[in-house]
């Protein structure tokens, strides 16, 4: 499967294929053999190994080598959830944020482009686990498009939440202070 893949906005092209109950995933043509476990709903454990013919390098405090085949072997957990609003995947590998976006030839196919239903609710669910630091908004309020809404630590960094479109406040299902995990819902905004 070939997949372009935006990632912080630096396009990556990515083909993927099982093999042995692994994944082969090539990045950018550099091959890598990809063990994957679901830890939770949202959260995947990597085990990512370089091909033995690849090049290495790339490695950091998490790398191993692989006393068989010499291969550098790195462990990363990733956590994966979905806007509802905005169909965007938010993905944080090993607690750091990335915004993603998939352009593959298996990609879902829209009707819409990516544009919220006239009338459809937004619901805004936390991308990681974290803690609330900040609610930006009370319920009834109105809310422009990109406006702040949440902020949410994870990993010591602050991250702003925002709407995906004009709408109004119609629940608000955290406070400041609480922690909460990934896909958890924070808010739903009501049509504008």
């Amino acid at each position: 499967m070939q997949y372009e893949v935006e990632v912080n906005g630096r396009v990556r092209q990515v083909n993927v294929h099982r093999s042995e109950g692994q994944f082969v995933v090539s990045l950018d043509w550099v091959d890598r053999l990809v063990d994957a476990a679901r830890v939770d709903q949202h959260t995947l454990s990597l085990l990512i190994a370089e091909m033995p013919d690849g090049p290495g390098g790339g490695a950091d405090d998490r790398s191993t080598a692989d006393s068989a085949s010499g291969a550098r072997v790195a462990s990363r957990e990733l956590t994966l959830t979905t806007d509802a609003a905005s169909g965007r995947t938010a993905v944080a590998v090993g607690g750091v944020p990335l915004i993603v976006t998939l352009n593959g030839r298996r990609r879902r196919t829209r009707t819409d482009d990516g544009v919220r239903s006239a009338g459809g609710p937004q619901r805004l669910v936390a991308p990681m686990p974290g803690k609330v630091l900040r609610v930006l908004v009370t319920v009834g309020q109105a809310v422009a498009e990109r406006q702040p809404v949440v902020v949410i630590e994870a990993m010591k960094m602050e991250n702003e939440l925002r709407a995906a479109a004009a709408g109004v406040v119609a629940e608000l299902h955290v406070s400041e202070g609480q922690s909460v995990d990934a896909g958890t819902l924070l808010l739903v905004l009501g049509p504008a």
